[in-house]
């Protein structure tokens, strides 16, 4: 039963990570008029978030943090998401964002994950 709870809390992670770039998305393509701001900001943003996290934060990151760095990365990026979705006036998703993410954090670290 624990070892089926370990890999659905490695799903909601997974899930959480693609979530930022959903949500950075969204941000990015409400955050202007104008439509070339939106397209910048709406497919730039996510390709951003997707280079640093390829770089430091994926189990094959060629400069991978860990310790107090991957707690730092992870607080901005999640952070970032939660940011995101207020910015894009979702304050309700942004709450529900950073509370399923400080719970799946939590038993990440209870968990030895």
């Amino acid at each position: 039963m624990i070892s089926s709870l370990k890999a659905f809390n490695l799903l909601v992670m997974f899930l959480l990570e693609l979530s930022v770039y959903a949500a950075v998305a969204l941000w990015g393509f409400t955050a202007s008029d104008k439509w070339l701001v939106k397209v910048l900001l709406g497919v730039g943003g996510p390709v951003v978030m997707i280079a640093v996290w390829a770089m430091l934060g994926s189990p094959r990151a060629p400069y991978p943090v860990h310790g107090a760095g991957r707690v730092v990365l992870e607080a901005l990026w999640f952070g970032a998401g939660a940011a995101a979705l207020a910015a894009a006036g979702k304050q309700g998703w942004a709450a529900t964002f950073a509370g399923v993410f400080l719970v799946n954090a939590a038993l990440r670290l209870l968990w030895n994950q």
